[in-house]
């Protein structure tokens, strides 16, 4: 069953059946659900990344990895997994791996990073107008933007 803790409804609903549940005693399993980043958060994301790079003359790639992640997110992006011998190896997490919350956070901090930083203001996601024209700056430049890139983020 899922329950959304925000509605209270189903939050008086949870309160039972985890009453019912401790009263039955056994096991049990809880798991929180975190929010989906949306496809829109991934198209401005990826605008975002692009105009940079257009503007500073680097590839998608560059950006993503090099400020998005590893100056910029560091906290976020920074993993640690096993390889195929199973020894630790330091990595870097896949945007597709973040819930809403940690997109919308990591966009925030990179928007105020280049604001700050490399003196590059990147539009809010409500600006269409400004969306817009970064857009089309990043379709004249996509050559060399995706130069040699997958075109995912």
């Amino acid at each position: 069953m899922v329950f959304n803790l925000d509605n209270p409804y189903d939050a008086d609903k949870f309160r039972k059946r985890v009453a019912e549940l401790l009263h039955r005693g056994g096991g049990v399993e809880l798991k929180r659900i975190h929010q989906q980043r949306t496809m829109a958060q991934n198209r401005y994301l990826h605008l975002l990344l692009g105009y940079f790079a257009s503007e500073f003359g680097l590839s998608l790639d560059e950006v993503k990895v090099d400020y998005f992640k590893r100056t910029v997110n560091a906290d976020i992006f920074k993993a640690k997994r096993l390889n195929r011998k199973g020894k630790e190896v330091n990595c870097l997490r896949s945007t597709a791996e973040l819930d809403g919350g940690e997109m919308t956070t990591a966009i925030e901090r990179f928007r105020n990073w280049s604001a700050a930083v490399a003196g590059l203001y990147l539009p809010s996601a409500n600006e269409q107008e400004a969306l817009l024209w970064m857009q089309r700056q990043v379709e004249n430049d996509k050559e060399y933007i995706y130069e040699g890139e997958d075109k995912e983020t």
